[in-house]
């Protein structure tokens, strides 16, 4: 039984990998000859009690405002005055597996101008104001949290139910105005072979893998984490706090973790990057290639348990329509 569990757990590992590298190859032939930027959106602490319990509205929130907030401050003209493009990957831990809910931002280092005429380079130095983002990140988050209450999204358990009162939860909303909130621009990439070192790391990741398990003895698993220093330190936790921390960051089913804005939404890509490619003074992957590709990697690829070829799906059947068309089972003669 032992082995049959790891069997499927291989398998399903295969799949997941054959997954990341189709996604991989198919960002690959969408980034830019540019300098890659990469900004960080974090919700504070305070939020935490009201989020584990919102997963997918307060998510969707971080995901909707960060962008807007992007693509509101870079259409500035006393900024970038430009339409900037980029995907956000959400993770919601930090190194030692506490719920950290924050969205990593791959942005290219420039834009189209407001007439889709010309691409408008950031400088080399300076992208956007970090003191404008964390303010206007706020606003936007906490206005769509102040909507959603309104609106009777948010569910307030046994232990929340005096903030679904208005006074209350307005008066619990109040604090988060009192500090700046986390915006952090990181170093640039580069150019796009940085980007794909990222991509590779980091947007196909869980809470922890398994090379930071050191063991697990006398029911306590010991893991490793870096610090604010970057140093590695160990930490151990009875395996039942270990699972409940590894089981806060399960996202709701079918919650898209990954998603594209700007230039990239996936509505208008297909139409604005080629333009990009073009003011830029490169051309983008050929159809053909694009083509080779997806035929090298198909949508709904599996490997086979016994030999790892690819096997692909052509039917899918009911548990009653498998009944039926199974063989007959063979009687042993008298």
């Amino acid at each position: 039984m032992l082995r049959s569990h790891m069997q499927k757990c291989f398998n399903h590992l295969r799949r997941w990998t054959a997954a990341r590298e189709r996604w991989i190859a198919a960002r690959r032939r969408e980034l830019l000859p540019t300098r890659y930027l990469h900004v960080v959106f974090t919700l504070p602490r305070h939020l935490a009690p009201l989020l584990l319990h919102n997963k997918k509205v307060l998510y969707d929130l971080l995901f909707r405002t960060s962008a807007e907030t992007l693509l509101e401050v870079a259409r500035d003209p006393r900024h970038l005055g430009a339409e900037i493009g980029f995907f956000s990957v959400l993770h919601t831990w930090n190194q030692k597996l506490q719920l950290h809910p924050h969205v990593h931002c791959v942005v290219a280092a420039g834009g189209l101008s407001p007439d889709h005429t010309r691409w408008v380079r950031s400088s080399e130095n300076y992208f956007l104001p970090k003191a404008v983002l964390r303010k206007v990140f706020r606003g936007k988050f906490v206005a769509a949290l102040r909507q959603a209450f309104r609106d009777g999204e948010l569910h307030f358990p046994e232990k929340l139910k005096l903030l679904a009162h208005p006074k209350i939860f307005a008066a619990w909303l109040r604090p988060l105005f009192r500090k700046d909130w986390v915006v952090y621009l990181k170093r640039p990439f580069g150019g796009p072979e940085y980007v794909l070192h990222y991509l590779g790391r980091y947007t196909h990741r869980v809470a922890i893998s398994n090379h930071r398990l050191v063991s697990f003895a006398d029911g306590q698993v010991t893991f490793r984490w870096r610090d604010s220093a970057n140093q590695q330190q160990l930490a151990a936790l009875s395996h039942d706090q270990f699972l409940r921390r590894f089981l806060l960051h399960l996202l709701p089913q079918g919650f898209v973790r990954i998603r594209h804005f700007g230039f990239l939404a996936c509505r208008r890509r297909a139409n604005t990057l080629p333009l990009c490619f073009q003011l830029l003074g490169s051309a983008q992957e050929p159809p053909e290639q694009r083509h080779a590709v997806s035929q090298e990697y198909p949508p709904d690829l599996y490997r086979c348990p016994k030999c790892g070829g690819p096997m692909k799906v052509i039917e899918r059947l009911t548990a009653a329509e498998i009944l039926f068309r199974s063989p007959p089972r063979m009687r042993p003669a008298a």
